[in-house]
């Protein structure tokens, strides 16, 4: 059991809570609330509030002036690890009671959880997946909101995979969550390293505070859990610097501890050997030979046998909205992919490009999120320009800024030799029509950056919008 690091105690220790809540919204009768500093509000400011909807025990780095009789003040050294921490131990620990294994790095996460969570399954295991696109507990599924749940829900889940009879979680753990403590407290078997690209600086301010917050993930693992790192990224290296976990890696250009070779890559999927055994996958391109690298690598140092999970790997199917595509009617190959980092957009277009023949148009349907790090936007436009035959700048989830100004934003990147290939359609549903009156027998439409949502946000209001449902219902309206 991990301790909190308590600064004083004002009031009774012999208080019964029922709930432990860090939105003062959500207080009930004998709440535990805990006042936590975030960037757009202070907890601490809805303490009188918390008490009033019927708070018993408040948990706070700095004490109010006027404490309140039969109230229970808890001075905390740093809101967020207490919040972790107490979340944990009210649910009993949970996490020491099943294997948890964190996934971490820029791209990858998603898939690399999602199918470690298919292949346990299929392998016989109960298991459970804590990831961006949802949430399951064996076969019980509950929507979700962030890469890292909040440190109540995580526990929460964790509890209810235990009594369910659980074997293995996996958990995607994003640099935010690491940052704000949400995995404190929690007990993994085992951490896993995609990759390092250039992401979240809205967030963390430089590349470095945000590898050295990932590496905080493997810093802190014990010695009885794994550290898989993927040894072809220059700062897999680093990840295991100081960690106490069992050191290993994956790759497919260097020596490692479980390496991959690609040696067919087709639309149809990949021909790969691992550790020198062969294997068919229906999942595509060498970002995906990586992940199934990792895949490999975790499912061996869990204990599974090596023939067992190359067989489960062969029937393992892509994850939604991640390089999720299919074929028209009218022969138009259609790729929707969650690409929203420069590296991620570069490795599908790269991927589309090995595959084909070379008269193919690449159609190439992207645009940014608003409120996220801006510096990126020009990039995704080079790197679409350069890598696509014909682009479409559009809206992605403006959220509250100006979508012109975003589009504006991309197209600064684009190099001259690339102007004729781009345009700019503001409606992203107008934009996947116009991709879809382009192209001929033969060619890709890709659509970039949203993958698996199913809504866009514009100031503040998310609408429904589906790009897989989007590209089909448009295609089967232009080939009737």
């Amino acid at each position: 059991m991990y301790k909190v690091s308590i600064d004083s105690i004002q009031g009774s220790t012999e208080k019964l809570v029922n709930a432990i809540v860090f939105d003062s919204r959500e207080v009930k009768q004998n709440s535990l609330f805990v006042a936590q500093k975030g960037l757009l509000f202070d907890g601490h400011e809805f303490i009188e509030k918390a008490i009033e909807l019927g708070a018993k025990v408040i948990v706070c780095e700095e004490l109010p002036k006027n404490l309140i009789q039969n109230i229970t003040y808890v001075q905390v050294e740093d809101s967020n690890s207490a919040l972790a921490i107490i979340a944990s131990n009210f649910y009993d620990n949970p996490s020491s009671k099943l294997k948890l294994v964190g996934i971490t790095g820029t791209n990858g996460k998603t898939t690399i959880a999602t199918l470690l969570y298919n292949l346990f399954q299929k392998a016989g295991y109960k298991s459970g997946l804590l990831s961006t696109v949802k949430i399951l507990v064996d076969t019980i599924q509950y929507e979700t909101s962030h890469t890292t749940p909040n440190s109540v829900l995580i526990n929460k889940y964790l509890n209810e995979m235990v009594e369910l009879g659980v074997d293995y979680c996996f958990m995607e753990v994003s640099s935010h969550g690491i940052q704000q403590k949400r995995t404190e407290g929690l007990q993994f078997a085992g951490g896993v390293f995609t990759n390092l690209t250039h992401d979240h600086l809205d967030y963390h301010k430089t590349f470095a505070a945000y590898r050295d917050v990932k590496k905080s993930f493997f810093d802190s693992l014990p010695k009885s859990a794994f550290a898989l790192v993927n040894i072809d990224d220059k700062n897999g290296a680093v990840m295991l610097q100081n960690t106490l976990a069992n050191k290993q890696s994956y790759a497919l250009k260097t020596m490692a501890d479980f390496k991959v070779r690609i040696l067919e890559n087709q639309f149809s999927g990949l021909l790969l050997t691992m550790n020198n055994k062969e294997v068919w996958t229906k999942l595509i391109g060498s970002f995906n030979a990586y992940n199934l690298a990792a895949v490999y690598g975790t499912a061996n140092l869990l204990g599974l046998d090596s023939t067992e999970t190359l067989t489960h790997i062969s029937e393992l199917e892509s994850v939604s909205g991640r390089f999720q595509h299919f074929i028209s009617k009218g022969g138009v190959t259609a790729i929707i992919d969650y690409a929203h980092t420069p590296d991620a957009l570069k490795n599908v277009l790269e991927t589309i490009n090995d595959i084909r023949t070379g008269n193919e148009q690449v159609i190439t349907v992207v645009g940014c999120g608003g409120n996220r790090d801006k510096a990126k936007r020009p990039v995704m436009g080079r790197l679409a320009s350069q890598l696509s035959t014909q682009v479409i700048f559009t809206s992605d989830n403006p959220r509250s800024e100006n979508p012109q100004t975003i589009i504006e934003e991309m197209e600064v990147g684009v190099e001259p030799q690339n102007f004729k290939k781009t345009i700019s359609i503001l409606d992203r549903e107008q934009a996947i029509k116009a991709a879809t009156k382009f192209a001929k027998k033969g060619d890709i439409i890709l659509i970039a950056g949203k993958g698996h949502e199913t809504y866009q946000e514009v100031k503040g209001i998310r609408s429904h919008f589906d790009d897989y449902e989007k590209i089909t219902e448009l295609l089967i309206a232009i080939e009737s």
